[in-house]
């Protein structure tokens, strides 16, 4: 194996097949957890793309929690939780570790922000001078656009696993691409990022892994993703698509 991959924080993970019970119940009947078995991770980036309600998001938040990081969010310190809706799945988890250790972390999720944000003022309290880590200014202050980046560009400081959950659901294309040059600047201090994503733009990280998922996972390359198909046709063909969306559709 090449030595990169011993020194990235994350190799691989493996699922606990043996350990589960059925694969009947949530979120094991999912039939991309039906079938997985492994997913070996990039030592810089790895993406896992899929459709909604594919188990995306669910897998990543699996890996955050397995790894010590709090399900909604934020550092392994973080221990805020507004509700107890992560899956089990991370009991079935297992880290394939390499032989360094990040000296930094963050899971930063789009679905429950506002708590990591909440949370943030109320550690302000008690920790004056944490803001300043987070652009100096209270999350809840700016827009959650403004407020989401504000925590990506400041609180990122390298050496780190990242794992970012549908960025851009807070983002503009042109932040997206903003995202996109500061993950290349954390990736070339010595990051590994494993990030969700719909966005052909976030995904387009060339030095990186792709995983879709449709009825199973697989690797694919950048141009085989759907979602950078789906854009592509539409933005190529516009007037016909909206033709046939909007005017045939009534």
């Amino acid at each position: 194996m090449d030595m990169l991959q011993y020194n990235q924080y994350l190799r691989s993970i493996e699922l606990k097949r043996d350990d589960i019970q059925s694969f009947s119940r949530y979120p094991f009947c999912l039939p991309i957890i039906r079938s997985l078995s492994s997913i070996v991770l990039h030592p810089k980036v790895t993406y896992v793309v899929g459709e909604n309600g594919s188990g995306k998001s669910t897998i990543l938040e699996a890996i955050a929690a397995a790894y010590g990081f709090n399900p909604e969010g934020g550092t392994i310190n973080f221990d805020f939780s507004s509700r107890d809706t992560h899956s089990e799945l991370y009991n079935y988890i297992k880290l394939i570790k390499g032989i360094r250790r990040p000296r930094d972390g963050f899971f930063l999720r789009a679905e429950s922000f506002y708590n990591l944000a909440t949370n943030v003022d109320e550690l302000e309290k008690s920790d004056p001078g944490l803001l300043s880590s987070y652009g100096g200014k209270s999350l809840h202050n700016q827009s959650h656009g403004e407020s989401f980046f504000s925590v990506f560009m400041n609180r990122f400081c390298g050496n780190g696993l990242y794992i970012l959950d549908e960025p851009e659901a807070a983002l503009s294309p042109s932040r997206q691409m903003a995202m996109l040059s500061r993950i290349h600047d954390l990736v070339e201090e010595h990051s590994q990022f494993i990030i969700a994503t719909h966005s052909p733009i976030i995904m387009a990280y060339p030095e990186s892994s792709i995983y879709e998922i449709k009825d199973n996972i697989r690797l694919v390359g950048y141009e085989e993703t759907e979602h950078y198909q789906v854009m592509k046709t539409f933005m190529n063909n516009k007037e016909k698509i909206l033709n046939i969306l909007i005017k045939e559709g009534k």
